[in-house]
């Protein structure tokens, strides 16, 4: 049996009970706690995925011998609003505890592909979730939530209670962590001050070894307590066989207090303590606050989650109200939203105006006024008035649900430029460590008594840490300005990408203009009725989802259409009555040469010709102007006819306008401005967008626009101001120039620290403050990418009914 599990459980590094639980894995003997982490090991080695336990920094948490029961988590009641459907089945995104590194994320990937049904499965051990797409026809969820928990990795909705405890938890070990770090600081550089100044050897070698022995009392529980977080995350790297920040951090924190009582106790001339204290706190200080950094992003989602209520009010038909939870609303049910209370679900507004606030959706803080039909969203706030609605969208099909998807989704992929520097600092740190062996024997060489103090300060001031933070802070705070402003990353490397665009190539329809389309005339020939040709117009366009549909909205007597069927960039075509139907561009429609009309034809002559007129966004003019002025170059293309785009292109500043374009002639289009060396970026909404959309450098759709362009568009507005587009390509230029500064001053602190750490020059206490202001200055210089003012979260003032307050369960909020 080996060694390492003589003294703790090989699953989950926990103490061994005595007897612990013997089990041979591959040939070995190995302890464990209990059955349950021999089990998952068992299970782990059987399925032939035993290098988890060389690739992994951290243990997995203990199995346990308790059976965890999740049939619940099979009832569709309960996961209304968590579960979505895909293509072949269901998603879902858990919460889970445990997840500590990468291997933790690529064990439970691995284990998860093997089980029959699994159609997709991502974990992502930064935010601790895990995406499971499945087909419940082949295995039920709880079979695989019981897999992932026999693995040690307990999972939980995205709203539970027990995670937001965990997190709180966590949160206030780390601030008492530091407050016991800072105090201890202080006191030990008191002590130190006094052994400092007696520069004439004058003190009394009683009082002198009092304070150090003062000083030991004090750094003690700093090193291995406060201190514990990198000493565990040596042994982490350690068992994993591979170097990091932590193994360079403990290993410089232990040498300076471990030589430090080894001189205290035989008296010698110098001790270290405050070395070590100081190096713990200010690490500790800078770990917090990259640790806040990292979480601006998926704070977003959390808040996202938070944001639904669990108990709605409902309308019945007779006119009475009853409170239900969320989860039991139905499409076309009936709502009731009191001013000051949180929309349960998406739906139409109905009876009379009411203004509501979309703050979490889109960034912006002032209430939007709606009119009867507009359409309201799960999350916002209802204000002033109370509101009534007919529900059209529940659970994870409402806008929240989408929106916190999306950014999950970016969530699970890191960078390429983070990948980088996370290479680069393994690599520092080796070469790092022999460095300091070629110094240490050169200063044995040279003075041996200052041999160690010169090695450590070595190790202390050099610390890659900034190196590491220089990139992955700099993006998530980013990406969380961004998500805060209403602009959501769908690519990891999108802002990257967004950075170095040249030129931006807008759509018309939905995306320069405002997307509500009139009609301006009607003329009919062959003898047709304007009456008949608007309702066969509206048949065809009812379902289309194109914009062109408000033209028509308000014919309520249309005939049903069948085999309705759009040609992007031409038109749409359907069954009425046995005849076979076209509305498009008179090209597509009847033939004829294209006048910027909308034709209808029976397939064989044009009967109607209607006249359409839509209006430029009111912040479109701006945003133009805005993104001419950070030196892109701007091209229109779109499939409306000549006329119209060249007046749109006209109105706004635009020169380069290209109108009748099919998808494939805007992805040539795209495609010739890269063959010249151009980086594109698309911005549409249309579904005839998407090939370009996926084909451009990086894209933007509007969140409003057909779901096919979202999902082939790099980044999303949620927001509907497209000034957004010119603040998102402003922040991901700052954030380009704040990487290049962090690298800047990692490598250039780095040339200049090591060179005096080895000639001598640098005390081990003033290397540790060295290293961690320039941990702190990339991390300080990070977040100057967070917005100036900050949309404040809201907290609605539930009006509370008796029928609520029976409903409602007991919440405890801190």
């Amino acid at each position: 049996m080996n060694t390492s599990a003589d003294r703790a459980c090989h699953h989950c590094g926990e103490p061994l009970p005595s007897p612990p639980v013997i089990a041979t894995l591959d040939g070995q003997s190995h302890a464990f706690c209990c059955a349950g982490c021999a089990g998952a090991a068992q299970w782990i080695a059987d399925a032939g995925l035993a290098n988890y336990y060389q690739l992994r920094t951290a243990p997995a948490d203990q199995v346990g011998e308790a059976i965890v029961d999740f049939s619940s988590w099979d009832r569709d009641d309960l996961l209304q609003d968590h579960v979505h459907a895909v293509a072949g089945g269901r998603e879902i995104t858990v919460l889970s505890d445990g997840m500590h590194c990468a291997a933790c994320a690529w064990l439970i990937d691995r284990a998860l592909r093997t089980q029959d049904g699994v159609l997709d499965i991502s974990a992502n051990a930064v935010t601790g979730r895990i995406r499971i797409a499945w087909d419940p026809t082949r295995v039920a969820l709880s079979k695989l939530l019981e897999r992932i928990a026999a693995l040690g990795y307990r999972s939980y909705l995205s709203s539970g209670q027990a995670r937001e405890q965990a997190r709180r938890s966590e949160r206030n070990r780390w601030l008492l962590r530091l407050g016991l770090a800072g105090l201890g600081t202080m006191q030990a550089m008191m002590f130190a001050e006094a052994l400092y100044l007696d520069t004439n050897h004058e003190m009394p070698l009683a009082t002198r070894d009092f304070f150090r022995w003062l000083t030991f009392l004090v750094s003690t529980p700093v090193v291995f307590w406060s201190g514990w977080p990198f000493i565990a995350g040596m042994l982490r790297e350690l068992r994993g066989r591979r170097l990091g920040m932590d193994t360079l951090i403990a290993s410089a924190t232990l040498l300076a207090y471990g030589a430090s009582v080894v001189e205290t106790i035989r008296g010698g001339p110098h001790v270290w303590f405050d070395a070590a204290v100081m190096f713990v706190f200010l690490l500790l200080a800078a770990r917090m606050l990259e640790q806040r950094a990292r979480n601006i992003a998926s704070a977003q989602v959390d808040a996202l989650a938070r944001a639904r209520p669990v108990i709605a009010v409902r309308e019945s038909a007779d006119g009475t109200r009853e409170a239900v939870p969320v989860a039991a609303l139905c499409i076309d049910d009936i709502v009731r939203v009191a001013a000051g209370d949180v929309v349960p679900a998406d739906g139409t507004l109905l009876d009379t105006n009411a203004s509501f606030e979309e703050a979490l959706l889109t960034g912006e803080a002032t209430a939007v006024n709606k009119q009867p039909g507009s359409e309201v969203y799960a999350g916002t706030v209802c204000r002033e008035q109370s509101a009534r609605l007919r529900v059209h969208r529940v659970g994870a099909d409402t806008r929240l649900s989408q929106l916190a998807r999306m950014v999950d989704h970016a969530q699970a992929h890191r960078p390429p430029l983070a990948r980088l520097a996370d290479r680069i600092a393994g690599w520092f740190v080796l070469a790092l460590l022999l460095a300091a062996l070629l110094v240490w024997l050169a200063w044995r060489i040279h003075d041996p008594s200052r041999a160690f103090e010169v090695t450590l300060a070595l190790l202390v001031i050099s610390c890659p840490c900034a190196l590491s933070l220089s990139i992955p802070t700099a993006l998530a705070v980013a990406h969380g300005t961004l998500a805060r402003a209403g602009v959501l990353p769908l690519r990891a490397d999108a802002l990257e990408t967004l950075a170095g665009v040249t030129d931006v190539v807008f759509d018309k329809t939905g995306t320069l203009s405002d997307g509500r389309p009139r009609r301006s005339s009607v003329d009919t020939f062959e003898g047709f009725d304007t009456a008949q040709a608007l309702r066969i117009a509206a048949a065809l366009e009812r379902d289309s989802g194109h914009p062109l549909q408000h033209v028509f909205a308000e014919v309520d007597d249309a005939p049903h259409a069948s085999n309705v069927r759009t040609l992007p960039g031409a038109g749409i075509e359907g069954m009425i009555d046995g005849v076979k139907w076209r509305l498009g561009q008179a090209g597509f429609a009847c033939g004829g040469v294209d006048d910027g009309a909308l034709w209808l034809s029976d397939g064989v002559r044009g009967v109607a010709r209607f006249g359409v007129q839509e209006s430029a966004r009111p912040e479109a003019a701006a945003a133009i102007a805005a993104l001419r002025a950070q030196g892109l170059r701007l091209h229109l293309s779109s499939g409306d006819a000549h006329a119209a785009v060249m007046r749109f292109g006209e109105m706004l500043g635009i020169d380069d306008v290209h109108a009748r374009q099919t998808p494939e002639q805007k992805l040539a289009f795209v495609r010739g401005l890269q063959s010249e060396g151009r980086r594109v970026a698309m911005v549409g909404d249309g579904l005839n967008d998407a090939p370009v959309l996926a084909g451009a450098d990086v894209s933007l759709a509007l969140a409003n626009g057909a779901a096919l362009a979202q999902r082939a568009a790099d980044l999303v507005l949620s927001h509907p101001s497209l000034m957004r587009i010119p603040e998102s390509v402003a922040l991901a230029r700052r954030t380009r120039t704040i990487i290049r500064q962090n690298l800047a001053w990692a490598l250039g602190y780095n040339l200049l620290a090591l060179p005096l750490a080895a000639a001598g020059l640098v005390t081990p206490w003033l290397a540790a403050l060295g290293m961690a202001v320039s941990s702190l200055t990339v991390t300080l210089n990070a977040l100057r990418l967070s917005p100036r003012q900050r949309v404040t979260a809201f907290r609605p003032q539930q009006r509370s009914t008796p029928a609520m307050i029976a409903a409602a369960p007991i919440a405890r909020t801190d």
